[in-house]
């Protein structure tokens, strides 16, 4: 039954996500969708928890860590401008805490989880393909630094639209070259923590949202 719960998973992601971007980029129904961009984050968020195929007690204290680090960095980027640069969030993402509205949290959790499913998956790809040895310790390092490299990218992919669509707007209009240091680095050491609490199972939901969305904020980045 768990190969139904992922297709099914799949068919809402994929089905979300294209009436996004034709609703975004050929309707006149523009403000509508992005209005329900809180509702589209939430579904993902919870699709993913149910691509587990088991929703364990470490499952979800990496959930909460990751919400938590995110919200606390992002608060300190927004109130300060030491982390990410100086910038703030509109409206579109719902209620906030100090600034940084709660889906932000949650956000963090989705990116990051998915760029180290999708790396764990190529991993796994890569070694029954080579039939090459792979040590924990290397291994751990691939997971780490390419999932953080991974999620800096979707940053970089993301921050245009997500400025046009006014989810945030930065000081004079400049994306900080701090801010995607900051994403590294969060993302890694996020990661770290997830490696550390609980390896990365093969999860294809996971890496197939990550794609997902990486294409849905690179139709809006080239044609929005």
């Amino acid at each position: 039954m768990s190969y139904l719960k992922n297709y099914f998973s799949l068919f809402v992601a994929i089905l979300f996500h294209l009436t996004g971007v034709l609703g975004i980029l050929f309707t006149p129904y523009k403000d509508w969708f992005v209005n329900n961009t809180p509702m589209v984050l939430l579904t993902m968020f919870l699709l993913l928890s149910k691509s587990q195929d088991k929703f364990s007690l470490r499952f979800v204290s990496i959930n909460l860590i990751a919400f938590i680090i995110g919200m606390i960095t992002e608060i300190i980027g927004v109130n300060t401008g030491l982390l990410f640069g100086h910038y703030t969030y509109g409206t579109v993402l719902g209620p906030k805490l100090y600034g940084v509205p709660l889906l932000i949290g949650f956000n963090w959790f989705i990116i990051v989880f998915c760029a180290g499913s999708f790396m764990t998956q190529f991993l796994a790809l890569m070694q029954r393909n080579t039939k090459l040895p792979i040590s924990p310790i290397a291994s751990t390092m691939a997971v780490v630094l390419g999932g953080a490299i991974l999620a800096t990218c979707f940053d970089h992919i993301l921050e245009p639209v997500a400025v046009k669509l006014h989810f945030w707007s930065w000081e004079n209009g400049q994306i900080p070259l701090l801010n995607y240091f900051c994403w590294f680095a969060i993302s890694a050491a996020l990661l770290s923590i997830t490696m550390y609490i609980k390896r990365f199972s093969v999860n294809k939901f996971a890496s197939s949202l990550f794609i997902i969305q990486t294409l849905f904020f690179l139709a809006l980045n080239l044609f929005l």
